[in-house]
Order: C-alpha cells, then sequence, then structure tokens
C-alpha cells in the first residue's frame, strides 16, 4: 500500500507536502516493523507482569468487540508495538485568530480532515509554529491511538495498553469503531460515531464484567466529560457570535466575508475576557467535582480557538448518534446500518439528520 499511496503522492503534492507523507510513511512502516506478537508476549516469562495483565485484558476485550459489540476486529490488535515516546503521532489543529472555522487538510483516499498528523513532535510543533506565524491559533495534542481504517492491521501500542481497564476499552472499541463506519471528509461525523460506539462499548464491557464500583466510576467519569463540554459549547457560541461566524448548509462554521468594523485589539480583549470565564467557569466545575482534576493539564496551556475545536469535533454529533442508538432499541448490528446510510448522504444532510436527533434527545432529557 505504500509504494501505491506514495505514486499518489508524486501525483498530487508539492515539496512541503511530499516531505508530510515521507515521515508517514516512515512512522507507520516503524510500527509495521517493530511489531510482536501478543500471544508470545503473554507466554513469555520475560514480559513485564503488568504490560502482560494488560495484554491479557486486551485479548478478552478484543474477543467482546467481535461478538458482543459486531465490531470488524479481523487481525487488528493482534501484535504490539513498544514506540518509546508517550504518545503515538502528535496531531497539529488550527483556526484563524478572529474565527471558529477549522483549517482542512486534504489527504489522498479520505478526503478533507481538520487535523495533520506527525509521527515527531518536533516536527508537529514546528509546523505549528509556521501556521501560528501566519496568524493561526494552533493547538498540538498528543494522540495515543489511531486506525488505519483497515489499510493496516492496527497494532496494540504502549502509548495506551496501561490505562485503565475502562479506558483501555474504550480507546479499543472507538478505533474498531472507525473500522464499521467511515465518511469521507467529515471529521465530525467519524469521531462522533466513533466516541458513541466506544462508550456504548465500555459500558457493556463492565457490565459483563460485573465490577460494580468500576462501573459506577466510569460513568462518573462520562459525567463530568459532557459538563467539561458544555463548557467548551457554551464558549464556543460566545466566540462564534463575537467573530460574527456564519453556518455553512451543512451546519459547520464558516468564518464571514462580511467585515464587521470592529478594531481587531478590541476583539482581542473581548476574546481574552471570554477565555478568563471559561476558566473561572472550570475552577467552579471544580468545586462540584470535589477537586478532580482530569481537566487540569488541557486548561494548563493558553486556550484558543484550535483547542475548543479538538473539543468539538468529538462531541457536536454524538447526542445525535446516542438518539440514533435509543431509536434501534439499543441493537447494535442496526445502528450501525442506520450510520452506514447516514454515512451515504450528502454531508449537509447527514449533519442535519443528527443535530435534529441531537435536539430531539436534549429535549427529551
Amino acid at each position: 500500500m505504500g509504494i501505491t499511496l506514495l505514486a499518489v503522492i508524486l501525483a498530487v503534492s508539492g515539496c512541503q507536502t511530499l516531505s508530510f507523507y515521507g515521515q508517514a510513511i516512515r512512522g507507520q512502516y516503524q510500527l509495521l516493523a517493530h511489531r510482536q506478537p501478543i500471544e508470545k508476549l503473554v507466554t513469555d516469562s520475560s514480559t513485564p507482569p503488568r504490560l502482560k495483565t494488560q495484554l491479557e485484558l486486551l485479548q478478552k476485550l478484543r474477543a467482546f468487540a467481535g461478538t458482543e459489540l459486531k465490531l470488524p476486529v479481523d487481525g487488528h490488535y493482534t501484535k504490539y508495538v513498544d514506540v518509546h515516546r508517550r504518545f503515538v503521532v502528535w496531531n497539529v489543529e488550527a483556526a484563524p485568530e478572529f474565527s471558529m472555522e477549522p483549517k482542512t487538510w486534504w489527504y489522498p483516499l479520505v478526503g478533507s480532515l481538520e487535523y495533520r498528523g506527525y509521527f515527531s513532535e518536533r516536527s508537529a510543533t514546528n509546523y505549528g509554529a509556521a501556521l501560528r506565524h501566519k496568524g493561526y491559533d494552533i493547538f498540538v495534542g498528543g494522540v495515543d491511538a489511531y486506525s488505519t481504517l483497515g489499510w493496516f492491521n492496527d497494532p496494540v501500542l504502549n502509548t495506551f495498553i496501561l490505562n485503565p481497564e475502562a479506558d483501555l476499552a474504550e480507546t479499543i472499541f472507538h478505533e474498531l469503531g472507525h473500522q464499521r463506519v467511515f465518511a469521507r471528509s467529515d471529521t465530525d461525523f467519524n469521531e462522533a460515531f466513533a466516541t458513541t460506539v466506544g462508550e456504548e462499548g465500555a459500558r457493556r464491557w463492565l457490565r459483563s464484567a460485573g465490577n460494580k464500583t468500576v462501573y459506577e466510576s466510569y460513568l462518573g467519569e462520562l459525567r463530568r466529560t459532557r459538563e467539561f463540554v458544555h463548557l467548551i459549547t457554551v464558549t464556543r457560541e460566545q466566540l462564534e457570535a463575537l467573530y460574527g461566524d456564519d453556518r455553512t448548509e451543512e451546519g459547520k462554521i464558516k468564518a464571514s466575508r462580511k467585515k464587521r468594523g470592529i478594531p481587531s485589539q478590541q476583539l482581542r480583549e473581548e476574546k481574552r475576557r471570554i477565555f478568563d470565564r471559561l476558566q473561572l467557569d472550570y475552577a467552579k466545575l471544580k468545586q462540584e467535582w470535589q477537586g478532580d482534576t482530569s481537566y487540569d493539564t488541557w486548561f494548563a496551556r493558553q486556550v484558543n480557538n484550535a483547542q475548543l475545536n479538538s473539543v468539538a469535533a468529538y462531541y457536536d454529533l454524538l447526542p445525535g448518534f446516542e438518539h440514533l442508538l435509543e431509536l434501534n432499541g439499543g441493537d447494535l448490528e442496526n445502528f450501525y446500518a442506520a450510520a452506514e446510510r447516514l454515512s451515504k448522504m450528502p454531508k449537509k444532510d447527514r449533519h442535519q439528520w443528527l443535530t435534529t436527533l441531537g435536539t430531539a434527545k436534549q429535549e427529551k432529557q
């Protein structure tokens, strides 16, 4: 596949893009070249005990994904790779200083996406710095897992294998969800669908495992996530109004072509006030969470438009998918079939459908 992809890239790319895809191919090759069979590792006496325990858990999660969640396990997650770093890739996301419209990048085979991934943190930060120099708000975030969408059998990585049981389950089911349904050029659809699959799968796994304490803890984690997302959504809406952004037929934010006549310095000051309020609201939320620090790292950096969008991609359409699952009585096969039908619709139509479903769900609550 690498040679075929390289041929496509050579036909459509300039020097800078070739450099990007070169590092992507090298990074993927590293994963392919250093795979170790998990079955061998779990029987090897030299495998660290904690890693062995987690790999055995992974094997159970993999079996559960295939039999109970009806996900296409195939040859995925049968090999292990230690990449000797905290994250496997770093994604660069960008948005204009005075708009919530996310910058997009075009890729062969999958179309336009709202991020650009690098296997090197330095390369990601350098590229982000170049975009910042052009006036963009930049967010560079580490990613511990990703899906190759069936082009390769995805391995288990050191970047996520040692996560707590609930988080490991959600990660595996999320990434396998991408294998089941994928809409070209639609980051929000794909991530919200996979997040729905990951969270629902984790809930079902924990219920089946019978550990009520772990299950209740995970539900609490999800509740805190929803409250965090609500904060981000409110802030994005305030900024969207400040910038005068428009909406496309698909419901996506689009920078307005009309000049509002507000001086840039005034916009910056009001933008800063909105972000200051976000920090204060988070501090209040932490008090309600009895000091839980799950999102402290996220707030530790100077929050900007691009960082807010990194959350929106996963959660804007999530209520619609959750309602779709409910309408199908929790039957995953029917849910996947309905999501697959949506993926074949024009982008604006599927977004409108999911937005309507999400609104209906929220009105019921």
